[in-house]
């Protein structure tokens, strides 16, 4: 469908597959570059330092083109050089959580290796748009702007469309409506001081707070800020993968396809929401060029203090990673 779209809109004589990277072949990268190649509208290239590992499990999706009508190409590389061009980066390498790690446990670990990865993508393809989904993602994010040497328009976090996903999961089910029905942002940092926008959530265009009660309105809150933990401490060995992957796929294709979508994401924020100089999750307008629009709703007074206590709190990992050099 993704792809009769796209010959609609080029002219098939004319029309070109685009290329997307994915960066780190474990579950979350693997699952990501899996879902760009089952649509057949890009041409994809997953990348990890295991050897053989990436090649094995391109040439397990390729495999796997015409049982699904997919005729993309992926391949498999130790390297950045089969990258070289590509109009979306994916960066998901960095080390998972472990039960009882926080997402700021793995901050200087996940610093020098979603710094050394940029360093390669941009190089190969600088311009592409990057899209980071390391944790802790919105530090990943400042941090991969920093090194990229891209504008900020083109570097841009994975995190409100995943915690904005397990939001609306969480109050369809307590609702038993379809989570189409259910509209909703989750804004700032992907964590514990994240910020459901409870006075814009709406339910078949009724406000939630007429739907559901205050107290256990607050524990739906409390399981989305909990959303990550919650699959870590059931899985033991890994974290999630599924969703987030779902997630960036959604930008990757509101990017390719110029949707111009608005979405949830992290984005650097130049004085929106009375926060400089720092990556933080804002609904944005998401195209070809990037992050061309930031979208300034309004907040309640509370949300936006929560807001700001949440950019306060990337603004510390910022710090420690600018001491850590």
């Amino acid at each position: 469908m993704v792809q009769a779209i796209l010959i609609a809109e080029y002219g098939k004589g004319d029309f070109m597959r685009k290329k997307v990277t994915v960066v780190g072949a474990g579950n979350v990268g693997a699952t990501t570059a899996q879902r760009i190649f089952d649509r057949g509208y890009a041409d994809v290239v997953l990348v990890d330092v295991v050897p053989d590992m990436p090649q094995g499990k391109a040439l397990d999706m390729l495999e796997s083109g015409p049982v699904l009508g997919s005729d993309g190409a992926i391949v498999g590389s130790n390297s950045y050089e089969e990258s070289a061009g590509s109009d979306v980066v994916v960066i998901t390498a960095g080390i998972a959580r472990r039960p009882g790690m926080s997402r700021d446990d793995l901050l200087l670990t996940n610093m020098k290796i979603v710094g050394s990865v940029t360093a390669e993508a941009a190089r190969y393809s600088p311009d592409c748009v990057l899209v980071v989904v390391s944790n802790p993602l919105d530090a990943m994010v400042q941090h991969a702007y920093k090194v990229s040497g891209l504008p900020s328009e083109r570097v841009v976090g994975m995190a409100g469309i995943l915690d904005t996903s397990r939001f609306r999961t969480f109050l369809a089910q307590e609702l038993k409506v379809s989570v189409t029905n259910v509209s909703a942002y989750v804004l700032g940092g992907h964590g514990d001081t994240m910020v459901p926008l409870i006075g814009s959530t709406t339910v078949g265009g009724q406000p939630v707070s007429e739907l559901v009660g205050a107290e256990r309105l607050a524990e739906i809150v409390q399981r989305t800020r909990d959303g990550g933990a919650e699959i870590v401490g059931l899985l033991k060995t890994g974290s999630a993968y599924y969703a987030p992957s779902a997630a960036v796929v959604q930008m990757v294709e509101a990017i390719l396809l110029d949707r111009k979508e608005i979405l949830p994401c992290a984005a650097y924020l130049t004085g929106q929401y009375g926060i400089h100089g720092l990556y933080a999750g804002v609904p944005v307008k998401l195209g070809a060029g990037g992050v061309e629009e930031i979208i300034e709703i309004r907040l309640t007074d509370e949300e936006r203090s929560a807001l700001r206590r949440s950019a306060d709190a990337v603004q510390e990992l910022v710090e420690v990673m600018a001491k850590a050099g």
